[in-house]
Parts: C-alpha cells; sequence; structure tokens
C-alpha cells in the first residue's frame, strides 16, 4: 500500500508573536500499513505538525500543543505504534538556542566588511549586506543585482558568481531560504558562496568553468517573521484577504506552473501548503522564476536548498513516475552524495521526491525541470535527520553541513564544465 502524504510542515498557522511553551515533539515509527495510515490520516486532520513525512519503518516527527498531547498518544496507543518523546519543550529549546545566538553575536569580532561568521544564523540586513560587500571587494567575480521585492517590499538579491566569459559557459543556479524556518537553508547556501569567491584562488576551476547564480534567501518576509515572531513559520507573509489575518501567506514551493495543484499542496489558505490558488500568484515565486529563465539556455543544474531529512531530491513530485533521464541524474547525485559522506559520514537518501518522501506538486524543483529545461534539478534537504533537533538545527552545525555541502557542489561543478 502506497502512503502518499501531504507535507512535512513547519509552521503553527497564526499570524502573532507565537510561544511554543509546553509543545512536544514525538518520534513515531509505522512499522505496518495500518500503522502508517493512522498517521497519515492524522496527518490530513491538520491537527498536529507533522515535521517529517509518514513512511514505513522510518521516523515521523509530530509536534503536539499540550492540550492535544493526550489525543495524539491514545492514537499511538490505539495503533500500537512505536514512540518516544523527540523534545520535551520546543520553547526551551528555541529559547535556549536564541540565548546562545545572542551570546555568541556579542562575542564575535566579525568582517570589516560584513556581519556573517557562520557560526550563527544572521537577520536578512546582514545576508544582504553581505551580498552587496562582496560586490564592492571583488568586482572581478561578482555581480549582485535585485531580481524582485518580496511582498514586504525586501530587495530579492542575486548574485552572478563568473570570472567572464561573456555568457558562454555553462551555469548552475542555487537557491535558498524558500521555506522561513529552514535556517540552515541560507546559512549553507552563503558559505558556498564565500567558498567560490574569497577562496577563488585555491580552487579557481570552480568559477571560471561555470558561472554560478544565486537566490540565497528567496523568502525574506517569512524568514525575518521566523526571528521576530514565529520560529516555526514557513509560508511568505502576503496577506490574502484583508478581512481574515488569521491565515496569511502561500507556500511558495507549491506555487510553480507545471502540474499545478496535482496533489500535495492544499487549496485552503489556512493550510501550510496552500498553494496560492493559481500558479505565480507571489512575488518571490515570479521572481525566482524569471531569474532562472534568463539564464535558462545555459543552466545545466538547479539545485534548491532546504531542510531537513538528509535527502538529495529528484524530480518528481507530482508522479512516482521518474523523468526520462533519471538514470543519468541519479548517478550524479550519487557522486555528490558520496563526496558529501566522506567529509564526516552524514547519509543522505537518494531518489525522487514523490517516490522517497511525499506527493507535492508546484514546487520549484519539477518547474526548473518541466519547463525550463534544466536537466540536472535537484532539492536538497539539508541536516539532520530529526535525531534531536529538527528545523532547531544548532549554529555550531552550520560550518559542517557547508563544509560537506561545498564537497558535493564541488561535483556538481565538474560535472557541468563538461557537459555540452
Amino acid at each position: 500500500m502506497k502512503i502518499l502524504v501531504v507535507l512535512v510542515i513547519c509552521l503553527i498557522q497564526i499570524s502573532v508573536a507565537y510561544q511554543y511553551h509546553g509543545y512536544r515533539v514525538y518520534e513515531a515509527v509505522a512499522k505496518n500499513t495500518a500503522q502508517a495510515q493512522a498517521l497519515s490520516d492524522l496527518e490530513m486532520s491538520e491537527l498536529f505538525d507533522f515535521w517529517s513525512p509518514v513512511r514505513l519503518n522510518k521516523p515521523t516527527d509530530i509536534m503536539s500543543s499540550p492540550e492535544q498531547i493526550q489525543q495524539l498518544l491514545d492514537v499511538f496507543n490505539r495503533n500500537s505504534i512505536q514512540h518516544k518523546i523527540k523534545i520535551d519543550d520546543v520553547q526551551q529549546l528555541i529559547d535556549a538556542q536564541k540565548n546562545n545566538m545572542d551570546n555568541e553575536i556579542v562575542k564575535q569580532s566579525p568582517s570589516l566588511r560584513y556581519n556573517l561568521t557562520w557560526d550563527n544564523y544572521y537577520r536578512y540586513d546582514d545576508i544582504r549586506e553581505f551580498a552587496y560587500a562582496l560586490g564592492a571587494s571583488y568586482p572581478e567575480l561578482v555581480t549582485v543585482s535585485v531580481a524582485g521585492k518580496s511582498y514586504e517590499d525586501r530587495d530579492l538579491i542575486l548574485i552572478k558568481i563568473s570570472s567572464g566569459g561573456s555568457g558562454t559557459k555553462n551555469a548552475i543556479f542555487v537557491d535558498g531560504g524558500i521555506h522561513a524556518c529552514e535556517w540552515i537553508s541560507p546559512a549553507t547556501v552563503t558559505y558556498i558562496i564565500r567558498e567560490l569567491v574569497e577562496n577563488y584562488a585555491a580552487h579557481p576551476q570552480y568559477v571560471d568553468d561555470v558561472d554560478w547564480f544565486f537566490m540565497p534567501l528567496v523568502n525574506p518576509d517569512g524568514y525575518e517573521f521566523a526571528h521576530t515572531d514565529n520560529r516555526l513559520w514557513r509560508k511568505n507573509r502576503r496577506i490574502l484577504d484583508e478581512t481574515n489575518t488569521t491565515c496569511i501567506g502561500t507556500d511558495i514551493n507549491r506555487n510553480f506552473d507545471y502540474h499545478f495543484d496535482e496533489g500535495g499542496s492544499s487549496d485552503n489558505s489556512c493550510a501550510p501548503t496552500y498553494n496560492g490558488g493559481q500558479p505565480f500568484t507571489e512575488p518571490e515565486s515570479r521572481a525566482l522564476r524569471d531569474a532562472i529563465l534568463a539564464e535558462a539556455n545555459r543552466t545545466k543544474s538547479y539545485l534548491t536548498v532546504h531542510s531537513y531529512g538528509q535527502h538529495w531530491l529528484t524530480p518528481w513530485g507530482w508522479t512516482t513516475e521518474l523523468p526520462a533521464d533519471y538514470d543519468a541524474m541519479y548517478a550524479l547525485a550519487s557522486d555528490a552524495v558520496a563526496a558529501l559522506t566522506a567529509v564526516y559520514g552524514t547519509v543522505y537518501d537518494i531518489g525522487s521526491s514523490a517516490n522517497l518522501l511525499y506527493a507535492n506538486s508546484g514546487p520549484s524543483d519539477d518547474w526548473a525541470k518541466g519547463v525550463a529545461g534544466i536537466p540536472y534539478t535537484y532539492t536538497i534537504e539539508l541536516r539532520d535527520q530529526g535525531p534531536v533537533y529538527g528545523f532547531l538545527l544548532p549554529p555550531d552545525q552550520i560550518i559542517p553541513s557547508g563544509i560537506e555541502t561545498w564537497e558535493a557542489f564541488k561535483v556538481i561543478a565538474e560535472a557541468v564544465a563538461l557537459m555540452e
């Protein structure tokens, strides 16, 4: 029996400052299809936050409010589902990490050019400052532009890294921060940008042979809201209805026009996977679309960086059928993951989104391959696998994530440089 789930979610649908005191995360493991169906039915009820997908013999992380803990335990016990407490109090973990982050920022002596240090999570203004500082310090390599504006009028920064070639080289397009709560994504993407630029002399071939395009933070409004109001916010911040300010935002990664709304997204504006009602309703998805299309004729790989779970995913999300060139995509992904794993032993699964995880329609990776025609298109779900932290990955894992992911990106770049 194939269990299709809606989504890993990272938000409570509420638009005011939110606290998670007493919220608990359980790890549950479905050992048979009946148990998996019970968990899938529970997810469809939208009473609980499923941090990871329902899969047979794999852990599923589920967050519950204190008022609903007994209801969740009843489901576990009624269906004999193996379970354990993973996070006893979500707010305590959020507060502890915030205090550590604040202390680190006080102690650090940041670069004279920018604040980012990669041993902490930084805000939108810091990421924007970083981009322009690189552009000013390395004008021969870095060009910074604005791909568009977010709903709340923040610049959507686009960074081109190139040593020349008049636009004739093959290209790689990378984005991060589509989902607001996945802080490790823009942190890792900016680490890769720094490695390419500031350490160019150590490995010039990765810039001389390939052009790179980065949108390090696609969803700055949601990202800022996750820092100031709701750590587990997922969507953007567009107000959908002036008379209803409770249900806010669209899942940008369900808003792309390729097999739109064909499963794994929601037409309910209050749902965490709300797809916007129509394709490209969001300024952020339109800006990302236009930036990709501007270079699609020479872009050979699109890498969209998310968390968590340690998965290297190929299209498709809308169907369990595989792309015609899946074997070639899988082979390159295997080489990249092998290089990543060789650093610290971090293990990644490889496979198509719908087969390895869950159905999802309207994501950017499906569109990039199916419409923009980019052959090697991947969604990368970074650390961790959820043994402790899930979306709340501590800052001391940013640099290890960056180091190992850089090794995978080197493999992609080497392959892209040789493609016709």
